[in-house]
Order: C-alpha cells, then structure tokens, then sequence
C-alpha cells in the first residue's frame, strides 16, 4: 500500500455580497486594507483571525484566499461583513461560496524518477535545470500536481475536497501502473543500457 497523505493549505473562494461598496471609504476607515484604484480596481484587505486575504470589489464581489477550510472561507467573509458594518453597510443576505480552487500538498510516500515520468506520461512540463519538479495535468479532471523525486506532491484546480482525493486516488492508481512492469524491466537488465544502443 502506498502511504498518501494530502492536507489542504489554501482556498481559493468568491461569493457576492450584493451591496456596492465604497472602496475609498472602507480604505480610509479601516487600516488592514490596501487600496491603489491606478494600479487595480480592487482592495485589499487583510483579515487577522483566521488568517486570510480578500478581494473586495465595488460591486460587492469579493475574492477570498489563504483559508485551509470552507468553515474558515466562511469565518473570513464574517468579518468582512463585520468590518463593512463599522462604515454603515449592511449587508442582509447570507452569501453564497463559490470555491474557484484548492491548493493541497503532501506526500505519496514513493521515490519518484521525474525523467521516466516526463518521457512516458503525456500532459507534463519538466525542465530541471529551471524548477526541480515535474508539472503534471491528470486527464479528465482540473487537477495538476507537481510531483518531486522524493515523492512530495502540490496538487492545483479543484474545487473540492471530494475531487481532491480522487485526483490524488486516480494519480497514485497511474504511477502505480506504470512502476510494475518498469520494476520487472529492471530486474532482467540491471546494467542499464539504453535502448537506443541495444543491437539484435
């Protein structure tokens, strides 16, 4: 059995507060907030307790990353709605959360050959001499993984924990495969030769 293990570290969530919010108001009363209209149309602002980041539009869109749970996605729009109270906003609707991404990483607990992995997996970046991991995009699903030798992994795109494992299941199910019959290969030819230079 191989060992996985995979822990969330970052949601990526939108939702709408259906409410205008201004902006230059909200920036001038609060000091956890960044607001720079020339460079971006949004702000900044910067929630302490749990530990997030939002994206806070005049439409009253908003944009929350640096949660590692949906309960801590929804604790950080709380206090949005809280901070927007203290500039006279109120806002009445319990909004809803759209998870855009899930960043988890971990590990599969097997030494992994990048090389072998880029030349026979199909949808993979792999360039050492710039970054020491292989980029790989499982088919089917939103889910990229970058997977380094030792067997840690980050794995990107999806929108829920439920698909997260069954990125990571479907990953793990293909290294799988492809480990067999390499293993057997290479107890019959343990002088590695490669096979462009094999003769009849």
């Amino acid at each position: 059995m191989t060992k996985k293990e995979l822990k969330v570290v970052n949601i990526v969530a939108s939702t709408y507060l259906e409410h205008d919010i201004p902006l230059i108001k909200l920036a001038e009363a609060l000091p956890n907030t960044e607001y720079n209209p020339e460079q971006f149309p949004g702000l900044v602002m910067r929630i302490k307790e749990p530990k997030t980041s939002a994206l806070i539009f005049s439409s009253g869109k908003v944009v929350c990353t640096g949660a590692k749970s949906l309960l801590k996605v929804r604790e950080s729009i709380n206090q949005i709605i809280k901070n927007l109270a203290k500039i006279k906003i109120k806002i009445k609707i319990k909004p809803e959360i759209k998870v855009q991404n899930m960043v988890a990483s971990g590990a599969i607990g097997m030494d992994l050959n990048l090389n072998g992995l880029a030349m026979t997996l199909e949808n993979t970046e792999y360039e050492p001499e710039q970054f020491p991991g292989l980029v790989y995009k499982l088919p089917n699903t939103r889910a990229t993984f970058l997977l380094f030798s030792n067997g840690k992994i980050v794995c990107t795109g999806t929108r829920s924990e439920e698909k997260l494992r069954e990125a990571l299941n479907k990953l793990i199910k293909t290294l799988n495969a492809l480990k067999k019959p390499s293993s057997k290969a290479g107890k019959k030819t343990k002088p590695k030769v490669k096979k462009s230079k094999k003769r009849r």
